[in-house]
């Protein structure tokens, strides 16, 4: 195994294997939040998008960040996967934001005209689809400091 985790050091799969989990733990992250702040547990959390902290942001700085590490900061890498990540940031605290204040106005609306015959109505639109932007800071900082912590791990090995 740690042969293994030394093959992958400083490289395009360990670029890949940052963003992927450390999108991964700020999912698992997001649970435990929604579990402590709401006092229940609810799986679909594993699957939604939105919430603290944004996993997207999280996996895309982790990749950046590791992209940094390896081939500096100064590369043309790390530019490409910057720019990357802070248009995946701005979407998801703008563009999916607003989409999710969108389909809560609708479902209120449609709430409102068929408030006499429910069923008429239909399936509610998500409203859950972006990020506050300190949902969407949380998550980067989270990428960051797990980018660093596991590079600085693999490069102990």
């Amino acid at each position: 195994m740690i042969e293994f985790l030394r093959s992958i050091t400083g490289n395009g799969y360990e670029v890949i294997g940052i963003g992927l989990t450390s999108a991964f733990f700020a999912q698992i992250l997001k649970f435990i939040i929604f579990t402590l702040k709401n006092r229940k547990i609810n799986f679909k959390i594993f699957s939604t998008t939105g919430g603290m902290p944004s996993s997207h942001s999280a996996g895309v700085v982790g990749l950046s960040i590791t992209v940094g590490l390896i081939a500096g900061f100064e590369s043309l890498y790390f530019a490409i996967a910057a720019s990357y990540a802070l248009v995946t940031m701005y979407d998801a605290a703008g563009i999916r934001r607003n989409a999710g204040k969108t389909a809560a106005c609708l479902n209120r609306m449609m709430d409102d005209f068929y408030k006499h015959n429910t069923a008429a109505m239909g399936e509610k639109l998500k409203e859950l689809l972006g990020h506050t932007p300190v949902e969407v800071i949380a998550g980067a900082a989270f990428g960051i400091i797990y980018a660093y912590l596991v590079h600085s791990w693999l490069l102990q090995l």
